[in-house]
């Protein structure tokens, strides 16, 4: 498996994960898709116009694309694992944690990732990246949604990403 940063020639690629992403996410956040069949598209759109406080990266498995991740907030003093995802067949076999490892090797320093706590698989891979990337110093809290007064807040995790091994896959 590789890890790239994503550019906009990956368009079509990254905009047929972001559906199967959001589709994934309506579960725990019941949101329905709009009356075209996507969903919302802001954070995929500020990663293909090259926003320069937002990153892409694209996840492979030979010349498979198998997943993404987004990090925003690059020029704050806490940046922001916004979105990620990886295809159903790779899931639960360490590639997760190994590509978020590797993207986390481009931004050292705080880190924040907020997930949906009605998800346990999230529950379960946030708190295990949380403790291989810094041990036991990471914290937890719930935070409300902006915008979003009676929506059930998420879980955000905060640590200190000390990562600095780099890919030497293609």
């Amino acid at each position: 498996m590789f890890v790239r940063r994503a550019d906009t020639e990956d368009r079509v690629v990254l905009e047929r994960f972001w559906l199967m992403f959001r589709h994934d996410m309506s579960e725990f956040q019941g949101q329905l898709p709009r009356p075209d069949g996507s969903y919302r598209t802001e954070w995929l759109e500020k990663v293909l116009t090259g926003d320069p406080d937002w990153a892409g990266y694209l996840f492979y498995s030979g010349e498979s694309p198998v997943g993404f991740c987004f990090m925003r907030a690059l020029s704050q003093p806490v940046r922001v694992l916004n979105a990620f995802f990886m295809v159903r067949p790779v899931r639960r076999n360490g590639l997760g944690l190994r590509a978020v490892r590797e993207v986390l090797a481009h931004h050292p320093g705080p880190i924040d990732v907020a997930f949906q706590e009605n998800n346990p698989k999230a529950v379960r891979f946030w708190h295990r990246v949380a403790t291989e990337v810094s041990g036991d110093l990471w914290t937890s809290e719930r935070r409300p949604i902006a915008g979003k007064p009676d929506a059930t807040p998420d879980v955000w995790i905060s640590f200190q990403n000390t990562t600095t091994e780099r890919s030497t896959s293609p």
